[in-house]
């Protein structure tokens, strides 16, 4: 944990929300007492839902099947 006057944070504020971002714990202190604390953000890891998209999504009977020869050509640069 890093302590740090107000104007040291003012003038390094950049660096200590990088070093913040990092996992590293700093306090802001205002004549000596401490003040606030930066910390790094929780991540939050978002919920997958499954179906969310039945029925919006249509994929063609032939999806799978080979390219005709002049699309194949075309993304050769023939």
């Amino acid at each position: 944990m890093q302590t740090v006057n107000i104007h040291e944070a003012k003038t390094n504020f950049s660096r200590l929300v990088d070093a913040a971002a990092a996992g590293e714990e700093i306090v802001i202190a205002k004549a000596g007492k401490p003040a606030a604390r930066l910390v790094p953000m929780e991540r939050v890891k978002p919920v997958r839902r499954f179906g969310m998209l039945k029925g919006k999504v249509h994929i063609a009977e032939d999806f799978d099947a080979p390219l005709p020869d002049d699309l194949i050509a075309a993304f050769e640069g023939r």
